[in-house]
């Protein structure tokens, strides 16, 4: 009995000890868009200019301009225009947090609604905060929603460095259909630590990125981050099927943005 007694009290110690190790999920920023008007300049910086953005899009982005990017009643929302004003036609805005808010892992999610109409290209998104291997995409990129208008419904996860892009048709992501994306709100995620990056939506896991183990042409993603919110008008990829002319206005609504140290 004196024995088991021991064993017994030495398993609730080591549990305990073990227990007090496992660090918890601590929410280490977020925005909650409480205040109505422009976005808080201590959060948001804006990208702005109309050349093109590296992939032939057609929306000059805007800054501090509520018709592009307002908050009202605890939401943000970023609207794209039809703009004969502009050489190219369109307004839009892109949010960025770089400066002001970085992280290196961590869990991210944003709860947004997306736009709809052929031509619109939004995206929730991460780039380096240092160009510390050269141009795009030997820095990375982290796309944690990106949605084309011509495909309406199909969500893609993505991930781009050296060895995995595009340009070579090397990329690694996912795809998964959310028919609601226009009419709902949608909890954009991803969990990203020193091994691996999940992709999430609405709780669901249905992508894994895993860190090969190599170098920075397969994984550059052990460095700070910021996060991008914003919509592009045409574009090689968004504007493959051409642009809907009527459709204009088109807005990506984001109720908030929580990044936490560990997944919850």
């Amino acid at each position: 009995m004196k024995t088991a007694l021991i064993l017994f009290f030495g398993l609730t110690i080591c549990l305990s000890c073990f227990a007090q190790k496992e660090p918890k999920a601590n929410l280490i920023w977020s925005e909650e868009f409480k205040k109505d008007g422009l976005p808080d300049p201590a959060n948001w910086s804006y990208d702005v200019g109309d050349h093109g953005w590296g992939n032939n899009e057609l929306q000059d982005y805007t800054k501090a301009d509520p018709k592009n990017a307002r908050i009202e009643k605890g939401v943000l929302i970023i609207e794209a225009h039809s703009d004969p004003s502009r050489p190219k036609g369109y307004t839009s805005a892109r949010l960025v947090t770089k400066g002001k808010a970085a992280w290196e892992y961590g869990y991210i999610e944003v709860k947004a609604k997306l736009p709809q109409g052929v031509g619109t290209w939004p995206a929730i998104w991460m780039l380096p905060e240092e160009n510390r291997h050269g141009g795009w995409p030997k820095n990375g990129e982290i796309d944690i929603m990106e949605h084309v208008g011509f495909d309406p419904g199909k969500v893609h996860g993505t991930v781009h460095t050296e060895a995995f892009n595009h340009g070579i048709g090397t990329q690694k992501g996912a795809q998964l259909m959310v028919p609601d994306f226009h009419e709902k709100f949608h909890i954009y995620a991803i969990d990203w630590s020193a091994e691996k990056i999940d992709f999430f939506i609405d709780g669901h896991k249905y992508f894994t990125f895993e860190n090969s183990g190599k170098d920075y042409k397969e994984w550059p993603f052990s460095q700070p981050f910021h996060l991008i919110l914003n919509i592009a008008v045409g574009g090689n990829w968004g504007g493959q099927k051409g642009v809907d002319a009527s459709i204009w206005p088109q807005r990506m609504e984001v109720d908030y943005v929580r990044v936490y140290n560990k997944k919850p």
